[in-house]
């Protein structure tokens, strides 16, 4: 989906997830990372309060040019990709801020340690658990401004499968339990161990 206009150019990603779409945005929206869980959260940001007005949006997630907005099960993402383009292209076109500096503040790295502590407790209770069958483990390395930094070992590392098993079972396991999380990165070396599928070239 392609939401376009002279001004602002701004495209719909729906994601793997069917309740979250990303909305990539020809201009920065926010300096930083602002998350707001509900309306509440969104109170005295501007262009997240408009967002939460539009039935069916639940979440938002902003991050630089990009915001990510989870949607309710009743709603479909037709009409409201298409709300969500025009709300954030008019407020753009305002030139006011789009969040509160409180809202920014409270999203930057001293949510970092709470995020790392979620998913430590999702990786133990539910990850690990699913992926030790097949000999594999998953551990987390850092968090930055809500990216997780994620590395696989055991029968993960090098198996033709881990990018599947990253972005269809892992990712969203972590997101529907830590929604804040921006993105989740994984640093594993798959041309390494003892069956790798990455060959380096020569």
């Amino acid at each position: 989906m392609t939401d376009q206009a002279p001004q602002i150019r701004i495209i719909a990603k729906p994601q793997v997830n069917p309740s979250k779409c990303d909305f990539e945005v020809d201009r920065s929206v926010v300096e930083g990372t602002a998350y707001f869980g509900n309306a509440d959260a969104a109170e005295g940001s501007p262009l997240a309060e408009k967002l939460f007005a539009l039935d069916g949006v639940h979440e938002i997630l902003m991050r630089g040019p990009s915001l990510t907005v989870t949607k309710t099960d009743a709603i479909e993402w037709g009409a409201l990709a298409r709300d969500v383009g025009t709300t954030v292209r008019e407020h753009l076109l305002t030139g006011e801020p789009c969040v509160s500096e409180d809202a920014l503040a409270s999203s930057d790295g001293s949510d970092a340690e709470r995020i790392r502590k979620q998913i430590e407790a999702v990786l133990e209770s539910e990850i690990n658990p699913a992926i030790a069958s097949h000999g594999g483990v998953i551990t987390i390395l850092d968090v930055q401004n809500g990216v997780v930094y994620v590395k696989m070992g055991g029968g993960c590392q090098g198996c033709a499968s881990s990018t599947a098993t990253l972005k269809q079972g892992v990712e969203q396991a972590i997101r529907a339990h830590v929604p804040d999380v921006v993105e989740i990165l994984d640093t594993t070396d798959h041309a390494a161990g003892t069956n790798p599928y990455y060959s380096p070239s020569f």
